[in-house]
């Protein structure tokens, strides 16, 4: 017996295909730093927590 996709399925669906990305956000990285992607803060290469907004990536 299928299973409906979850509401997180289909609305990553519906936004791929319209060109968006879909993946988990992740630290962008820079020489020896981390940005994080909510707020642009510069952190530290081994900081796991933004220390301005507090964003994480999620696990």
């Amino acid at each position: 017996m299928a299973s409906a996709p979850s509401s997180d399925d289909m609305f990553d669906e519906f936004l791929s295909r319209r060109g968006h990305e879909t993946e988990p956000a992740g630290w962008e990285e820079s020489y020896n730093k981390k940005q994080c992607p909510d707020c642009g803060g510069i952190q530290d290469s081994d900081a796991t927590q933004c220390s301005v907004c507090g964003w994480s990536p999620a696990v």
